[in-house]
């Protein structure tokens, strides 16, 4: 996203004494006394001793969002599974979108791995290691209610204005399709637009726009005209090579789709369940 590069990131820790600096994350961050072990079960490396750092991007609903002066959402929550696993809590870092593209926070080691309902691509492979898959997603198109819109297509016949959220695959996707999108920085600032009227349709990740259509006044106001099967799937990323954390971070994947705990964290966090999201095919 198009975050100014004077943002300060944002450790979200334990305690909401002193919101604005440091706020409420899934889990409380452990500390690092002096001469603490920084390896935690299974011979993972971390960053930090006692904790597992997640940097993210906020607000991305249904994935990671604050909640009651928490950070919460199914990310959150499967990574909650893989601290869990290695005896530490999760600490969740709040930084400029662009940096999970590159990889930088995991390689100036601020950060164990990175979780921001990211896409798997060829490009981001380059520069960060991906684990298994772990969520199936598509793009919606919602318009407001008033505009007319039938589709993505009709969007650029009528003559309106699209929205996406910036350095994402939405916005990718729309470019490829001819459009010139208004480009926002959160998913927060998408919704924001069509709100005002900035913008008459937007394209965004659909498990974002189910979020925000639970809300009455949401749903009053605008629908999905369109869902756009891109074959994007999910990952969350370690720095290239961290083989011990990607490896944890997979079996706590892989054990939460077998007993279970996936498809209820899926059902709590974004909605009706299917089996076959369980079991994405390989990127």
């Amino acid at each position: 996203m198009n975050t100014p590069l004077g943002r300060r990131t944002r450790v979200l820790a334990a305690t909401a004494a002193t919101a604005g600096l440091v706020l409420v994350a899934g889990c409380s961050s452990g500390g690092s006394g002096s001469g603490a072990t920084k390896t935690a079960a299974g011979g993972v490396e971390l960053v930090k001793a006692g904790q597992l750092t997640t940097c993210t991007h906020l607000p991305y609903p249904p994935f990671q969002s604050e909640i009651d002066g928490k950070v919460q959402g199914f990310d959150v929550s499967l990574i909650d599974l893989v601290a869990k696993n290695l005896g530490v809590k999760q600490a969740i870092v709040d930084t400029p979108f662009e940096n999970f593209k590159t990889g930088a926070f995991l390689n100036s080691e601020q950060c164990d791995l990175a979780a921001a309902g990211m896409t798997i691509t060829e490009e981001r492979k380059k520069n960060v290691d991906f684990s298994d898959p772990y969520f199936d997603a598509t793009q919606a198109v919602l318009v407001d209610k008033k505009s007319g819109i039938t589709s993505l297509a009709d969007v650029k016949a009528k003559g309106k204005k699209l929205g996406a959220q910036a350095q994402t695959t939405g916005e990718d996707y729309a470019k490829k399709q001819g459009f010139d999108p208004v480009s926002f920085e959160s998913s927060d600032a998408v919704l924001s637009g069509l709100r005002s009227g900035q913008v008459q349709a937007v394209i965004i990740d659909y498990p974002v726009v189910q979020g925000w259509l639970k809300d009455k006044a949401n749903a009053d106001a605008f629908k999905v005209v369109d869902n756009l099967n891109t074959g994007e799937q999910y990952g969350f990323t370690v720095k290239k090579g961290n083989t011990e954390l990607l490896a944890a971070i997979n079996k706590a994947i892989a054990d939460a789709k077998a007993d279970g705990t996936y498809k209820k964290l899926y059902e709590k966090w974004i909605g009706p369940y299917e089996a076959a999201v369980a079991s994405p095919s390989a990127s």
